[in-house]
């Protein structure tokens, strides 16, 4: 069983001083598994293919691992069991060591140090809204002894711009460091944990995009064609706090003008103009009223949603009086998510156009709360997110490539309705579990939200098999899912999961000399698998839930 992982002064303080690199590396590196991509799932590959034997290199395109909860700056999503089961142990180890972060580093209440669940920004998304530096304080801190090991080597800054391979083998993966600097990494197993899976193209490994057909898939609200451009939108996410009688409006952004008056042209319709005190209800898609109240606390019953405690990072009454002038807020919304145009099905410059018109989409809201809305003492808080301009270091990705799958999980497997029943299909090579509402955003296509129940499912191992390539394995939101199931499969706990049991599988198939899909073909190899997995803290099946 794994061991508690807490924080130690001295731990943490080792973390802040690893040599993860930036660049001082040598031009080839080898290692038993390459993990391109330190998302939530690339960190949790990189935890288990370790503990596992194996030795890794992770790799980076920001200079912040952790994806979603780091350089995204999206805290936590989960499902409401989240604290008994329904996650990895190591996830939920994780999830200890922000708190004991918090509990060691922050000068808390009594109140608040007594939580065993503390929600560190009580915000009502999650019962761990927390700020994006103590989740990288954390992910370092469990990588550390490996990298000190020499077992482990980070490099930052990098990313997949070419690979090589053979057969139905990739041989080697070709990184650009920032500056141009080029560097190759060959390795037994590659693992593809980037948010976009940029190693599919690349390596030429048969993937998808978009919308299936209802057609190939059967799923109920597939289109009736194939949409590979339709994708989900994506979010530049950014954090405020609030400073009445001050000023801090920011310079009004070059796009301005098209932002505040923008009305989608959504199917169905959106109600109004993207911007202001009014969304789609994501689930009747009927306009639904919120509110923003930054003197707010706490949620009134039965008051519209106050999108300032939605995703608040930093709670000031958790903290003694005078160490907080002001609560925090996270700014991942529907009002900034942007879906006139995509990052990976385009061209390089398409792609910088889309993310320079998302970055302005977020930099106008704010202006707008600043200016029209009245809130002039709202604080673009560069500190947080680590950058110059204040938004997060990369944008917030909802859907990815996706692997062509020995097995695909579809709206069939999981969706309430389409089940007509009330247990998601289980699968006898499960490798995990999960929770989540199917929670489509509005999409590139012009779709408006799809929003529906699914059931608490599980994670086929056949998902993590590419129909061909024998040494690659998805470690993100890039697994054998469809346009419609990725919008279950995607947050926060799921990946960590998927990324976890892919690097147990990578490890797994070196211990052994075989292959993951012989691991999975192989009944005694399968069973012997999910038993090494279960003995690790990854559960492959719901206990019986009682409804809710």
């Amino acid at each position: 069983m794994l061991a508690r992982m807490t924080l130690t002064r001295r731990s943490l303080l080792a973390s802040l001083s690893t040599p993860f690199l930036l660049g001082a590396a040598p031009r080839e590196l080898s290692a038993d598994i390459a993990i391109i991509g330190a998302s939530v799932g690339g960190c949790a590959a990189a935890l288990a293919a370790l503990r596992n034997g194996a030795s890794v290199i992770l790799t980076e395109e920001t200079d912040w691992i952790g994806g979603q909860l780091t350089s995204q700056a999206v805290p936590p999503d989960e499902h409401p069991w989240i604290e008994s089961f329904g996650r990895t142990q190591a996830y939920a180890a994780y999830r200890t060591a922000v708190r004991d972060y918090y509990k060691l580093y922050y000068p808390l209440t009594a109140d608040a140090r007594s939580r065993p669940f503390l929600n560190p920004g009580g915000g009502s998304v999650s019962k761990l809204t927390h700020e994006p530096r103590v989740s990288l304080a954390v992910l370092e801190n469990l990588l550390a002894p490996y990298v000190s090991g020499g077992r482990l080597t980070v490099l930052l800054m990098h990313r997949p711009v070419a690979a090589s391979t053979a057969g139905d083998r990739i041989r080697s993966v070709q990184l650009e460091a920032h500056g141009g600097l080029k560097r190759t990494v060959t390795a037994r197993y590659f693992l593809d944990a980037t948010e976009q899976g940029d190693l599919l193209p690349l390596a030429n490994v048969e993937h998808v995009t978009g919308a299936e057909s209802r057609k190939d898939t059967g799923e109920p609200h597939a289109p009736e064609t194939a949409q590979p451009a339709n994708i989900q939108s994506f979010t530049v996410c950014f954090a405020i706090d609030h400073r009445p009688g001050e000023n801090h409006t920011i310079d009004k952004p070059e796009e301005y003008a098209f932002w505040r008056d923008y009305v989608p042209q959504l199917k169905p319709a959106w109600p109004g103009k993207l911007i202001g005190w009014s969304m789609a209800n994501p689930q009747t898609l009927e306009i639904r009223r919120i509110s923003f109240d930054p003197t707010e606390d706490e949620s009134k019953p039965g008051a519209p949603l106050n999108l300032w405690l939605y995703r608040r990072i930093a709670r000031t009454k958790n903290h003694e009086p005078g160490s907080f002038k002001s609560d925090i807020t996270l700014v991942n919304w529907p009002q900034n998510d942007y879906w006139l145009g995509n990052l990976h099905a385009t061209t390089p410059d398409d792609a910088a156009k889309n993310l320079k018109r998302a970055k302005q989409l977020s930099l106008s809201l704010l202006y707008w709360m600043q200016t029209d809305a009245g809130f002039p003492g709202l604080r673009l808080r560069h500190d947080i997110c680590g950058t110059e301009d204040g938004l997060a270091k990369y944008p917030y990705i909802r859907e990815a490539r996706r692997i062509q799958a020995e097995f695909t999980v579809v709206e069939q497997h999981v969706g309430t309705e389409a089940r007509g029943g009330t247990t998601a299909e289980h699968f006898n090579d499960s490798v995990g579990t999960g929770s989540y509402r199917i929670d489509l955003h509005p999409s590139t296509g012009g779709n408006n939200y799809i929003d529906i129940s699914s059931l608490p499912f599980e994670i086929p191992l056949g998902a993590l098999i590419p129909k061909r390539v024998d040494n690659l394995i998805p470690a993100s939101k890039n697994l054998g899912v469809t346009h419609i199931t990725n919008g279950c499969y995607r947050l926060h706990p799921v990946e960590w999961n998927i990324g976890e049991s892919a690097g147990c599988l990578a490890a797994e198939a070196i211990r052994l000399n075989t292959s993951p899909r012989a691991i999975r073909n192989t009944p005694k190899l399968l069973k012997d698998f999910q038993a090494r997995i279960q003995a690790q803290g990854i559960e492959i099946a719901w206990p019986k839930l009682t409804p809710r």
